[in-house]
């Protein structure tokens, strides 16, 4: 089809032309990088916490004042043991999901001059570590001399493990055992788990990238106090962590209980993700509402055009055209103004990338985004013509002729 009468037609009609090329264009815009925003989330809500989170439980205590970490722990554990259904339970200063606890800047050499990031630092005895179910892929377990006391914020010199994405971040290609960072303390690696998630993945210092940044320190189980974990099955775990809330309340009544930590660890995943889950329904609802409205922009304007052109289409049927040559002119014409929105909606949707990723650390849109949210416009845009475009050629010759 020659396309020259169509770019004719639409040169008389420029105001509408653009308004409709803008807002395909703004659309264009919006789609990319809102189905890029929603994969990120997606995938983050996705992310392997590295513990059977149907079957772990954290209690954590708020204060005790006068409480030793052994007489405290004795207490604890001793009410939380007691409970039918409960197959281990220890000392951890966090969980995947929980309290914010333990980041630390670490460096691969002693003077600090090779960086290492913002790595999170798990303290957990032996029996806080057999109740997440933490196993090494790579090394070996931690042995009985492994487990020490804490000088200051950790160990002063530690075994430690590292998970699979953190070691291939630090020493990429090569085997991290035996290797050594520094935090103000040494550690050595001595094992490599296969994940195991920071706090608060996705929205601490290194972002998602450092989401699986996580190390394993031993540390007696007299070394700290007030955060614990509990393993039992999974049907059980509503029941034994209900107990053990009542049971660590009556054992430590001088302490507070944190009932918001006190949860299961699925429970505190689905609390973590929440503010994520409301944000890709946002969006998802941004997306509609401008799909929407650039499709009533494309039927309003098509249905206007053969409103106007209802002499034109007359002529070109009484002339020979054919219903199909009428359809095929509309969507043509559609065709070029959702190319030119598209094309500018690119650029719009780059250069609004740029600016997410200056104002709240959103990372890079990925190419195949644009693509993908083109397409859909395309098809939309196509979809959308088709009312009008029919109608247009279902005009009688005879009476497009008469209303001349």
């Amino acid at each position: 089809m020659d396309i020259k009468p169509i770019l004719s037609a639409l040169g008389r009609h420029r105001v509408a032309a653009a308004l409709i090329v803008l807002e395909i264009a703004l659309a264009c815009a919006v789609l990319c990088n809102a189905f890029f925003l929603i994969s990120s989330r997606l995938e983050l809500m996705r992310i392997d916490s590295g513990v059977q989170e149907s079957a772990v439980g954290t209690i954590t205590l708020n204060g005790c004042d006068g409480c030793s970490n052994a007489d405290l722990n004795a207490r604890v554990l001793g009410a939380l043991r007691a409970i039918p259904g409960v197959r281990a339970a220890g000392a951890a200063n966090s969980t995947p999901f929980g309290q914010r606890a333990g980041y630390m800047g670490a460096s691969l050499d002693q003077e600090g001059k090779q960086w290492a990031g913002v790595l999170h630092f798990y303290m957990a005895d032996a029996a806080a570590i057999e109740a997440l179910g933490l196993r090494p892929v790579q090394g070996n377990p931690f042995a009985a001399s492994d487990f020490q006391p804490i000088d200051n914020f950790v160990p002063s010199d530690a075994p430690v493990w590292v998970t699979r994405a953190l070691a291939e971040h630090l020493w990429p290609g090569e085997s991290p055992l035996g290797k050594e960072l520094w935090s103000g303390a040494h550690f050595r690696v001595t094992g490599v788990v296969d994940n195991f998630a920071v706090t608060d993945p996705g929205r601490s210092e290194e972002g998602v990238a450092g989401a699986q940044w996580s190390v394993i320190v031993p540390v007696r189980d007299d070394a700290q106090s007030g955060s614990y974990v509990l393993r039992a099955d999974p049907l059980d775990l509503p029941r034994v962590m209900q107990a053990a809330r009542q049971a660590v309340a009556r054992a430590v009544p001088e302490a507070v209980l944190d009932q918001q930590q006190s949860r299961t660890l699925s429970e505190l995943r689905e609390r973590y993700f929440r503010s994520d889950r409301a944000m890709a329904w946002l969006l998802v609802a941004v997306i509609a509402a401008m799909l929407l409205v650039t499709a009533l922009g494309i039927v309003g304007l098509a249905s206007f055009w053969v409103q106007q052109r209802t002499k034109q289409i007359g002529i070109r049927r009484a002339l020979g055209a054919t219903r199909r040559q009428i359809t095929t002119y509309f969507q043509t014409e559609n065709l070029l103004l959702t190319g030119a929105g598209i094309a500018l909606g690119m650029l719009l949707a780059y250069g609004g990338n740029q600016v997410l990723m200056h104002h709240f650390e959103i990372a890079r849109l990925p190419l195949p985004y644009l693509p993908f949210g083109a397409l859909a416009l395309l098809l939309l845009g196509q979809a959308a013509v088709i009312g009008p475009a029919l109608r247009a050629a279902a005009v009688p010759p005879i009476v497009a002729t008469r209303s001349a």
